[in-house]
């Protein structure tokens, strides 16, 4: 029998990703790398998670794991943010899933010249700058 995933393993992944830290938005627990959110526990009470992915992104993972993965309602979903219900999904679909979001925003980070990692932990590498 498959073991549920819970709150604490949702953050205990995240934070496993280098350069993640746990901040705060909106009163609730998200996760960022280089200052960007990648992931939160916005919708805690409604018992998912959410992931910041492309709008094919999330296309995928819908399409293969419906019963786990949704799109958020309105923009934000059309966007690519996704709600991802722990109590069915897998603890491997979920680091997974974690993985291809932090991923993005790394990229993303890198292509705008942010650090990979805040200034608060003092490991800030600037991949690329733009002026």
């Amino acid at each position: 029998m498959r073991k549920a995933v819970v709150w604490s393993d949702f953050r205990r992944i995240a934070l496993s990703l280098e350069g993640a830290e746990e901040g705060s938005h909106h009163g609730q627990a998200d996760f960022r790398v280089g200052g960007r959110i990648f992931a939160t526990l916005a919708a805690e009470k409604q018992g998912y998670g959410n992931l910041m992915l492309t709008p094919g992104q999330q296309a995928v993972f819908v399409e293969e794991l419906p019963g786990v993965f949704r799109p958020v309602r309105g923009g934000w979903g059309r966007n690519g943010a996704t709600h991802v219900r722990l109590a069915v999904a897998s603890e491997d679909v979920l680091a997974g899933a974690l993985r291809t979001a932090w991923q993005l925003r790394v990229q993303k980070n890198a292509k705008a010249g942010k650090p990979r990692v805040s200034k608060e932990r003092g490991m800030t590498k600037n991949v690329r700058r733009k002026r």
